[in-house]
């Protein structure tokens, strides 16, 4: 489902990825493990068109996200990919309910469908009572979850998390940790994850050891 292949990227005169073959099956979750510094963040941008390799090819979905146009990549990221972060990233003007929506408005979904949809994930991830909390009404853990809900509005066929428990006390760590795996089991949903979290590398169903800018146990 997805294939990166001879990943390089230099940033000035320090080449972060020297190379980094990487696959991933559908249904699959992924931790990418390794000190800081090796390059785990830099490869997650590049699997997520956020960045691009200065060589090196990636396929998502069956299409060469190289070949696409600025315009066409953007549309293909909304739409394919989504992204949770260690801080959650929410609107603080704007609902649970209304943050969930974002990706799908700029997709171009109607209101009603848009809608709908954030109130099925919200119902789903157990937060159906806080669709219309903002941001600083929810306590951690319920603004991770609607992050995570964000990222799945438009059904992608991946979502990427950079450190996503990172901000998070170990309860509520652990929860969004059992959410990935639940997420993957009932919907079949991929995940490559980019974490220091023991925990949550162990659960995954394959871990990738990076080093200097380098996949050294795949």
């Amino acid at each position: 489902m997805l294939q990166a292949r001879g990943i390089q990227k230099s940033y000035g005169n320090l080449q972060i990825l020297k190379g980094v073959d990487l696959d991933v099956k559908r249904g699959e979750i992924i931790t990418i493990i390794g000190a800081s510094g090796a390059g785990k963040s830099t490869l997650l941008h590049i699997i997520g068109t956020l960045d691009r390799p200065d060589f090196g090819t990636i396929r998502l979905n069956n299409v060469d996200v190289n070949t696409l146009s600025s315009r066409k990549l953007s549309a293909f990221r909304n739409e394919q990919i989504g992204f949770i972060f260690q801080f959650h990233h929410l609107l603080p003007e704007f609902t649970a309910l209304e943050n969930i929506c974002i990706p799908a408005f700029i997709a171009g979904r109607g209101k009603k469908d848009a809608e709908n949809k954030a109130f099925e994930l919200l119902e789903l991830l157990g937060l159906s009572d806080r669709a219309n909390h903002k941001p600083n009404e929810l306590s951690g853990g319920e603004q991770q979850r609607v992050a995570v809900a964000r990222a799945m509005v438009n059904d992608p066929a991946i979502i990427l998390a950079d450190e996503p428990s990172g901000n998070l006390d170990s309860n509520n760590a652990e929860n969004l940790h059992r959410l990935f795996v639940d997420l993957r089991d009932s919907l079949n949903q991929t995940f490559v994850i980019v974490t220091h979290n023991e925990n949550l590398a162990n659960l995954a169903d394959r871990k990738v050891l990076m080093k200097d800018g380098q996949i050294i146990n795949y």
